[in-house]
């Protein structure tokens, strides 16, 4: 993991005309992230929308000092990007003894001569900040005129689904999008459904709603590659419909009793996500227009799960689910018929 010296170095060596003010916004932006600049989403929208001269695909974020990153506004639709900027925003951040840790370690760094300020002007500066608060500050005129910086301050936690969002934005220029969403227990499916109903005017369908009744789950069943959840209900009542424009209506099964519970009307939105393991299915076909696999390591998933659940629970993924899911990823190779792949670290 990178320390707060090798990144202010690399900020330097990036940026070699910053000025002091520009290091002050470094250090402050990844102590307090984007907290201080927060807005309504229209006025966010418009100013991103503004400051974008042109288009172009760069999604390659800037990490600063902490849980936060640079990211430039060209990569994503300008709302997208304002919606992100707002969650960021949300953070409860405590960042002042942070700043001020930070402040030393750049102190440190220009007193050895690897920063190119001298200490005089870099402790008259720094008393000065401090004597006001340590306000946001404005990127110095130098740094505005050499680099001319276009970005907007983000959550490191949004980061990895760039790719993912820009793919998004993209489709949704040319109309409705479908997305399938798969990849291994705790992997944070469904949390990034929540986060794209968030961005987007979607609607989301759970894989969970089809697991198999009791009364389905035989051995020749449970035997089959991806068999353990209800593929032909889901391919009826909601990947026809789904391609027909007609309404979508199911019962979901309900966990608790093991049977199907209350029917759920999903209407039809521009963006449709179905998240789950088993949602890319080859028994499903070629209906969606974009699929995600979110790749976890066994360590981090064993790590979530057993954090979740108690432990009769948390062995029963263990023996017996997280078994068939590896099973078929392999036999079906799902991470390579997958659109988009996304590790979780």
């Amino acid at each position: 993991m990178n320390t707060t010296r090798e990144r202010l170095i690399a900020h330097y060596r990036a940026y070699p005309r910053l000025q002091i003010q520009d290091l002050f916004k470094y250090l402050f932006q990844s102590a307090f992230g984007c907290e201080h600049a927060v807005s309504s989403l229209a006025a966010v929208t418009e100013r991103i929308q503004a400051e974008k001269a042109a288009p172009h695909s760069c999604i390659t974020a800037e990490p600063l000092d902490g849980a936060y990153s640079r990211v430039p506004v060209g990569c994503l639709h300008a709302s997208t990007l304002a919606h992100l900027f707002l969650l960021s925003a949300e953070k409860q951040v405590s960042g002042g003894k942070a700043l001020q840790r930070k402040l030393s370690v750049a102190k440190q760094l220009v007193d050895e001569g690897s920063l190119p300020f001298s200490s005089e002007e870099f402790e008259s500066a720094t008393r000065e900040w401090t004597a006001v608060g340590f306000p946001a500050l404005r990127h110095s005129a130098v740094f505005r005129e050499t680099y001319h910086p276009a970005y907007r301050v983000i959550a490191n936690e949004y980061v990895p689904f760039l790719p993912l969002l820009a793919a998004l934005d993209e489709r949704l220029a040319h109309g409705a999008v479908t997305l399938a969403v798969d990849g291994g227990s705790a992997a944070g499916k469904s949390t990034l459904g929540r986060l794209l109903t968030r961005l987007y005017d979607c609607a989301v369908i759970p894989m969970d709603d089809f697991f198999l009744r009791p009364e389905q789950r035989t051995p020749a069943r449970l035997a089959e590659i991806g068999g353990n959840i209800d593929r032909e209900r889901f391919s009826d009542e909601v990947i026809q419909p789904l391609n027909s424009s007609a309404p979508i209506r199911y019962r979901r099964f309900d966990c608790g009793t093991m049977t199907l519970g209350d029917t759920v009307q999903v209407p039809q939105k521009p963006l449709t996500v179905v998240e789950g393991v088993y949602s890319t299915h080859p028994a499903f076909g070629t209906y969606y227009d974009l699929s995600l696999f979110l790749d976890i390591s066994p360590e981090k998933q064993r790590e979530r799960i057993l954090k979740r659940n108690a432990p009769p629970l948390a062995k029963r993924f263990f023996e017996e689910w997280i078994p068939m899911e590896t099973a078929y990823f392999a036999e079906i190779r799902i991470r390579e018929r997958c659109d988009i792949k996304i590790r979780i670290t």
